[in-house]
């Protein structure tokens, strides 16, 4: 499906709302993320405060009450959606919800454009009327804005050759990608009870780590190289039947957005637990999501060819190919990583940016992997969250995790220069820390945005949470 580009796009639209002309903000009136935001409501029964959580739009500095929107009528307008707005949108419904397949096509779209005209410079309806604008408007900074969806399942791939050949050059300097790499985006089941929100701490994971000498016992306790990953997050937003695959050129109806996902990796635990099935505790204890999905229909304009394949690389089997893949499966968003040690924070200093990365360079598209999860009949739901995998390019500045980042290895080297596990260069921070891999009271930042000339620059609000020590054992 090719999302069209139309007027919620035009880079002339302004809103009323004069934060929201800022050409850094994240939340011009082209982008309209949703999100959702636990508000207080006073209960006449008992006197205590009970809480609403009702689905939000970011513009500028404030946040858009659609759920009050609807409530209130100003998000009206009569016609074949009135239902589905008062069941899907009125009452908070999460992300999950708008999936169902009895919704009206087109229903998101419409809901885009309702908000876009609401908002718009020229519109009256809430610009005009501080009553309204009292009860729909709220401040962003210190809101308690959180996902707007619920996750039902994770799954995170692997789809950065980058990535993939720097880690594999590591331990397997002679193979670094295995056969498979080229033919199917490899991915695996992740937790979702552990996938969190953007601000959560997370603490330093306990674990097993490979014996000191060969045969001897593996040793436990907190993780000495705990690492984060540079990633996207996709949300379904529509599922299929069990047994029923999405065909590739159907894929893209079935994503609701896009968000920023942090999969945080204990490297010593996973060393020691990978094989033969893949990761396990070392990424089962903590995912971090940003709140703001950014809907695929705003990141139309920022489309891109999905990266051409070497000589050597075959063409995808037929099932994961189609000439609008080719042309526009990719998507332009630039992501970038930084990190503010504790030492840093109590100086006042801000965070350094460690790495600059593309999600239009992955080798395996959006599309791509969809069509892959759900080609043995797995039924995808709405709600579930699929991460790219670590976002990396080929150059230094572009490795998206620390493992990478602080390796001296040259991949396309042959054999890659640097013995696996050593020669290893720290990240220098401005207070003269050092970091090869995260030490308690970091905190890691991830921040993502769309720009491209002729158009407006949009974001992704950032995705952060500070390191806290393991528990005592």
């Amino acid at each position: 499906m090719a999302y069209e580009i139309d007027a919620t796009h035009d880079p002339a639209l302004e809103s009323w709302i004069e934060s929201a002309q800022d050409p850094e903000s994240d939340f011009p009136i082209q982008n309209l993320p949703i999100a959702a935001c636990r508000l207080p409501v006073e209960d006449d029964d008992d006197d205590e405060d009970t809480w609403i959580e009702d689905l939000v739009v970011p513009i500028g500095d404030k946040l858009l009450n659609i759920s009050e929107a609807v409530r209130s009528g100003v998000l009206g307008g009569g016609g074949k959606y009135e239902e589905d707005f008062d069941s899907y949108i009125a009452y908070g419904a999460p992300l999950n919800a708008i999936g169902d397949p009895d919704v009206t096509p087109g229903f998101r779209a419409e809901l885009r454009r309702r908000i876009s005209r609401l908002l718009a410079k020229d519109t009256k309806d809430l610009r005009d009327d501080k009553k309204l604008k009292k009860k729909l408007l709220l401040e962003r900074e210190g809101a308690d804005v959180i996902p707007a969806f619920q996750t039902q399942d994770f799954t995170d791939f692997y789809a950065s050759i980058h990535h993939a050949t720097n880690v594999g050059s590591m331990f397997r300097p002679d193979n670094p990608l295995l056969p498979n790499y080229r033919w199917i985006p490899v991915g695996y089941h992740g937790r979702a009870s552990s996938v969190i929100r953007s601000g959560e701490p997370v603490r330093r994971p306990l674990g097993q780590t490979e014996p000191a000498e060969e045969g001897g016992a593996p040793g436990f306790g907190p993780s000495k190289r705990l690492d984060y990953e540079l990633e996207m997050g996709f949300v379904i937003g529509r599922g299929n039947e069990r047994g029923i695959p999405i065909a590739i050129a159907d894929a893209e109806e079935h994503v609701f957005g896009l968000c920023l996902l942090n999969d945080w990796s204990a490297r010593d635990i996973q060393k020691w637990e990978y094989q033969p099935l893949g990761p396990f505790l070392s990424k089962s204890f903590a995912s971090t999501i940003s709140p703001y999905v950014v809907t695929m229909e705003a990141l139309a304009p920022f489309r891109a060819p999905a990266p051409e394949r070497s000589g050597d690389d075959p063409r995808p089997l037929p099932h994961l190919d189609s000439g609008p893949n080719r042309e526009g499966g990719a998507i332009d968003v630039t992501l970038e990583v930084y990190l503010s040690s504790k030492e840093m924070r109590q100086k006042k200093l801000e965070p350094v940016r460690l790495s600059r990365g593309n999600l239009k360079k992955m080798y395996w598209t959006v599309a791509q992997m969809v069509a892959h999860h759900s080609s043995g009949g797995c039924d995808l739901q709405p709600g579930d969250l699929l991460g790219s995998g670590t976002v990396s390019g080929p150059t230094r500045d572009s490795r998206g995790c620390l493992l990478e980042l602080t390796w001296d290895g040259d991949p396309f080297a042959s054999p890659p220069v640097a013995a696996p596990g050593t020669a290893r260069t720290p990240i220098e921070l401005p207070t003269g820390e050092r970091r090869v891999f995260l030490e308690d009271g970091d905190e890691v930042i991830l921040r993502g945005f769309c720009e491209r000339e002729g158009r407006r620059r949009i974001g992704f609000g950032s995705c952060r949470a500070v390191v806290q020590a393991a528990p005592k054992i």
